[in-house]
């Protein structure tokens, strides 16, 4: 059973994050339903006040593992500034690289269509980005540059199982293709201006040398006042 409410009167069941793969598991749990690794969680007891993008509840400072987050106990989402993020992503990407790409990249999922909603970041209040994550991980999340991310439910789950299947290494090959395909367009667009040229020239050379020849007049008379 994954839900994470209840059935008959939609309250929230008592749940946490997992300190590896960060689905949610309940409490009292030893091990994740989701990747079987050992229940981990803390909450600090006092930290600065953020409110939920999402639903604007109070969030709670948790260690996880050891990743500061903040989650919120109405909508499940969790918080994860800048450090934190990078130390997710590279704590997963090397254990990637340990493991091997054994398996398959998460199929995207069909969420039903909602209106697209801007969220405040909970730290400067502007804004956010909707960014799909390394570009290719059809994980839409929502980044305040200077401060941190956003994840509804699960979402940062379905973010670590795209690292672990390898998603930076595709997201890195995709950049690299497309830095080719610019290239060869600049190349290309070169290459057009140069036969444009050529083709000038062919049309009108006297018109161009005389040009040519006026131009070198005028610089060895511009050397006499040197």
């Amino acid at each position: 059973m994954e839900a994470t409410r209840c059935s008959h009167c939609h309250s929230r069941l008592a749940t946490i994050a997992c300190p590896s793969c960060f689905g949610m598991m309940f409490v009292g749990a030893k091990f994740c339903s989701h990747c079987g690794a050992r229940a981990d969680r803390k909450e600090v007891a006092k930290s600065k006040p953020h409110p939920c993008p999402r639903c604007q509840s109070e969030t709670k400072a948790i260690v996880v593992g050891t990743t500061d987050l903040r989650e919120c106990p109405r909508c499940e989402g969790l918080w994860a500034d800048t450090a934190a993020l990078q130390h997710i992503v590279a704590s997963h990407e090397q254990q990637a690289a340990v493991l091997g790409v054994a398996m398959a990249l998460p199929a995207p999922q069909s969420l039903p269509l909602e209106k697209v909603r801007y969220l405040p970041c909970p730290v400067c209040r502007k804004l956010m980005n909707r960014v799909n994550f390394a570009k290719c991980s059809n994980v839409i999340v929502d980044v305040c540059k200077g401060h941190g991310t956003w994840f509804d439910k699960d979402e940062l789950r379905r973010i670590v199982e795209f690292i672990r299947a390898g998603g930076f290494e595709r997201a890195r090959a995709n950049e690299m293709a497309e830095l080719e395909r610019q290239r060869r367009q600049v190349e290309a667009a070169r290459s057009a201006t140069a036969l444009e040229r050529a083709a000038l020239y062919r049309s009108s050379p006297y018109e161009l040398r005389e040009n040519a020849l006026t131009l070198a007049a005028a610089a060895v008379l511009d050397s006499f006042f040197d």
